[in-house]
């Protein structure tokens, strides 16, 4: 499905990529991990890979395999891996810590895998998450 990278979209690509869960009888842990990490990518496509403007953004939501959801987000703005993002140190207080990267982290630690390649002129992220 294609949006318009923009936040007003946001409930919308939920609602899109929830309809899948309920279909895949998603357990209750799972689908709260998949909705943080669907807020956290998309948000930060629709705030930085066109900064200024606007694009499109592509989710795509796969369930082939039975207890695995794979999810991908592909969108022709600026050229950017977050896989390649340092983890924030959270050994330190809120207060010592960088801003920023915290949300990449957590999507990190909550999916399976994560997959990223920027192909076409394209980047490619791919979440895959075992239910």
């Amino acid at each position: 499905m294609e949006f318009e990278a923009t936040v007003k979209n946001l409930a919308a690509v939920t609602e899109f990529v929830t309809s899948h869960l309920d279909d895949a009888v998603c357990p209750m842990a799972a689908r709260m991990q998949i909705e943080l990490a669907v807020d956290e990518i998309f948000t930060n496509i629709c705030m930085y890979a066109y900064n200024p403007g606007t694009g499109k953004m592509t989710i795509r939501v796969e369930t082939e395999e039975p207890g695995i959801l794979k999810l991908t987000f592909i969108d022709s703005g600026i050229p950017y891996n977050p896989l390649d993002k340092e983890d924030p140190d959270t050994t330190l207080s809120a207060e010592d810590r960088k801003i920023g990267g915290l949300g990449i982290y957590l999507v990190k630690k909550s999916m399976d895998e994560m997959h990223y390649e920027r192909r076409d002129g394209k980047n490619i992220l791919t979440l895959v998450k075992r239910l």
